[in-house]
Formats: structure tokens, sequence, C-alpha cells
């Protein structure tokens, strides 16, 4: 191999890792500096064979009320108000909010908007923990865009770590 060809290889590679560890350095800079709320979350779960368990999480602000004026793959914006446990939605806007706390979605061909925090992937042998819950409570991390990250999730008020600690689930 000539060396030109070494130093071009090497020049792509590192190029390729450079543009990866960007993408993580950005997500953990939204997990650590963005504003942290707590949504209401409904469980539903499914199992798959090739990617473990898994669930689909449907949040109780997902839903716009009656006659927004949105079509589905529109931006949603969601204003958000700090309550005593969760946060709910006090506005759905199709424009960013120019002040305040908000998530941003996508309106989805079934109503719901879609604020990219539908699956969360688990342990396996663990999603009975979340199936089961009777109260669970995701804190997502938000941007100053409205990009939302989950940060944790809370299962009948514990952290799921926790919750499956005292499961006895495998880790």
């Amino acid at each position: 191999m000539s060396l030109r060809f070494r130093l071009v290889f090497a020049a792509i590679a590192l190029g390729q890792v450079l543009v990866v560890l960007g993408f993580v350095a950005d997500r953990e800079y939204d997990l650590r500096s963005g504003v942290e709320v707590v949504l209401q979350a409904l469980p539903v779960d499914p199992r798959s064979f090739f990617q473990g368990d898994y669930a689909i999480l449907r949040y109780e602000i997902s839903r716009p009320p009656l006659g927004m004026k949105a079509e589905p793959g529109d931006t949603v914006f969601v204003r958000l108000q700090e309550g005593p446990d969760v946060w709910s939605a006090v506005s759905y806007e199709s424009t960013r909010p120019g002040d305040g706390t908000f998530i941003r979605g996508v309106l989805g061909e079934d109503g719901n908007i879609d604020f990219g925090l539908g699956t969360l992937f688990v342990p396996e042998g663990t999603g009975h923990i979340i199936e089961q819950a009777g109260d669970l409570k995701v804190i997502v991390s938000l941007n100053e865009g409205g990009s939302s990250i989950i940060k944790d999730v809370l299962v009948d008020g514990i952290p799921f770590s926790e919750a499956r600690k005292r499961a006895g689930a495998p880790r």
C-alpha cells in the first residue's frame, strides 16, 4: 500500500470517528444542560424477538386538543407548565414559542404527537416491570429548541434501576 492510500484511509476513518463523537457530545450536552421535566407516561409493552424487551410509551401531552389546525407531519410545539408531580400542556402551537418551557414534536397519522420519546429499550426480562407499573413517569431533558431526551424512568415513584433491583430482575 502506498503512503498516500494509507493517509486517505486514516483521514476517512478519523472523520467517521469524529462525526460519531460529535453526535454523542451533542446529546450529552443536551442531557447535562437541558431543562429537566417529568412527563406522565402510559405504557404499551410489546416484545421483539430481535430487539429484546422494550416499551412503547405514550404521554398525556401527546394528544392535541380538538380543532387544532395541524396536519400529519407538521411540527407542533407544546408549551409546558410545572405541576406538583408532572408537567402538563398549557398550549399547542405550530410556531416555536418565544419563551417558556416547551417540547417539540411531529403530529402523526394517528393524531398523536411524536416527541421522539416513544420507544424505551430495557434489559431482557425487565419489560414486565414497566408493564405492571401503576404509575409511570419519564424524566426528560429539553434543550432550548424543544428537542427531548429520556433521562430516567420512574416506576411507581422510584427510578427504573431501583425497581429492577427490587424485582430481582437481571442486570
